[in-house]
């Protein structure tokens, strides 16, 4: 009966992966694809040029309206989507897991944006240009960082939840002992 409860050993942080499973690792290069690099490129560019952008919002935008410091409201917001995209870009192209909090944030920023954006637009030509802005850009990207944030990243492995999918089908599979 104690055998039931007995500890298991649990490897040394200096344990090392047998050579078999060293060798059957993939590198890198072999698991990045050229889809991958294109969104990481697209999220980087993308947040890149928002830079400039951020200029011209903060010097042409009126600095009154009916609400103070307007100007710095929308440059902010923009600034914040900038920052969101660089960060998601830069930690999935390192392999980082967390690149899916930042995709989250920055889907949220897009979608704040695109809608403040449209409903505080004057009739006409500025409204036009809102919604091609929303429609063309804000919404495509946040769409892009909402799969982002909620798929299963092959590099690593792990989905959202942390779960790593290697791990939890061999643990399904394997018959358990009691």
């Amino acid at each position: 009966m104690s055998a039931l409860y007995a500890p298991t050993a649990r490897p040394t942080r200096n344990a090392r992966a047998p050579r078999a499973a060293q060798a059957a690792r993939p590198t890198r290069a072999t698991r990045v694809t050229r889809a991958t690099r294109a969104v990481e490129s697209v999220l980087l560019v993308s947040g890149a040029a928002l830079v400039p952008w951020l200029v011209v919002l903060a010097t042409t935008l009126p600095p009154t309206a009916q609400v103070g410091h307007w100007n710095v409201a929308w440059a902010g917001l923009d600034a914040l989507e900038a920052l969101g995209l660089l960060a998601t870009g830069l930690l999935r192209r390192r392999g980082d897991g967390r690149h899916r909090l930042t995709a989250a944030a920055t889907c949220a920023l897009l979608l704040v944006d695109a809608w403040f954006d449209t409903v505080t637009a004057a009739p006409g030509a500025e409204l036009a240009t809102a919604l091609a802005m929303a429609v063309c850009a804000e919404l495509p990207l946040a769409v892009v960082c909402a799969t982002l944030a909620l798929k299963t990243d092959r590099r690593t492995g792990r989905t959202d939840a942390g779960i790593d999918t290697d791990t939890a089908l061999r643990s399904e599979t394997s018959p358990t002992t009691k």
